[in-house]
Formats: structure tokens, sequence, C-alpha cells
């Protein structure tokens, strides 16, 4: 596909009018990813995954490292609490930086040093309350993705949608969605899925 495609020099000429967006993009869909992915070689979704460094905080054996790798991710970093269970993360080679650290506290990390942050099972029963989210926030760069589940035995008890609505009237993060998803399904357990911009 080149320029000389209608949709394409549609596409190219768009000056902000949503209306002709929607019109030009609904005519493209079905068409879209053959004429990208094939016809112009388009591999930008990859190189973003590829690109973006994100941390799995409370990685545990990494279990999420192991999906975000099959997503197309290889700039992966993971912290745990117990060495142990890091130790079975490293043999699953989808991490580049692997750490002991304690999410009850503040981190050793940097200001911004991730594109994106997920915590899988962590925000959890004995485990970590919500003001560790403050810590996640600090460390994943403005304009990132903060992706976190909640058992929901703490969601309420814990107090996570006040604290979530305290984070964003400070301006730390933006509430883009709180979802409820299995969590356990052999034991019917559930859990929010909490995605933050941090801003």
């Amino acid at each position: 596909m080149s320029e000389n495609n209608p949709l394409l020099r549609r596409v190219y000429a768009l000056d902000g009018d949503k209306e002709e967006t929607r019109r030009v993009y609904a005519e493209w869909a079905e068409q879209y990813d053959r004429d990208t992915l094939d016809g112009m070689g388009y591999v930008a979704p990859g190189l973003v995954a590829r690109d973006a460094k994100v941390l799995d905080a409370g990685c545990g054996t990494g279990l999420a490292g192991v999906e975000l790798k099959k997503l197309g991710f290889t700039n992966i970093d993971g912290n745990d609490l117990s060495r142990e269970m890091l130790e079975v993360a490293g043999e699953k080679n989808a991490y580049g930086q692997l750490s002991e650290a304690d999410l009850t506290v503040p981190l050793e990390i940097a200001d911004d040093s991730y594109d994106a942050v997920i915590s899988v099972g962590v925000f959890t029963s004995g485990h970590v309350k919500p003001k560790a989210l403050d810590e996640l926030a600090r460390v994943t760069r403005k304009g990132g993705q903060i992706v976190v589940t909640v058992h929901e035995k703490v969601w309420e008890a814990d107090g996570y949608p006040d604290y979530l609505e305290d984070m964003e009237m400070r301006g730390l993060v933006n509430i883009q969605a709180v979802k409820e998803a299995p969590y356990h399904r052999n034991e019917g357990y559930r859990c929010q899925i909490c995605i933050l911009e941090v801003l």
C-alpha cells in the first residue's frame, strides 16, 4: 500500500475533524491490518511493546512476566519480598533484572523509572495496603500506566475506592478504569482490576 492509496491519502490529510476521522477509519477497519502489516510493513506496535520498560511489582514466581513476554514485552524487571520466589521467576527468562523489595516501604528505585507498572496478586489479605500505590506512581513516568489487581476481600475493607479517589484528588493519577474480573476461578474469588494513568 502506498500513499497513492485513496484511504492512506485521506488519513494523512486529516485536519482534526473527528467525524471525518471516524469515517476514514470506519471504511478502513476491515482491511487495516492487512494494509498496514502486510502492505506497509507496519512494525510500530511491536516496537512499542519491546521498548516499554515495565516493572512487575511483587512478581512472585514470574507468572505475569511470562504473560507480558508472550505479548512482546522484552524490557521487564521484577521485584518481590521473597528471594526464593525470585529464583523461580528467574528460571522463566522473562525478566531483565530481579531484585528483593518490600512494597510496604519506599522502593530503592528512582522516580520515573518505568513506562508501566503491574502488580498482580499483591494487593490482597495480609500483604500490601493501598498506600503502596503511591510508590508505584512515583516510579512510573508521567503518562505511564499502573495496572493492579485488588482482591475482593480487601477492596472495601482496606478502603481502596476512597484511596484511589484521594490519589486522583492529589493529582497523582487519573483513574482510567476499575473493573471486576475473576481472580481464582476454582474458588470463586473475584478482584478489581485498576488501571491508572500517572500524572
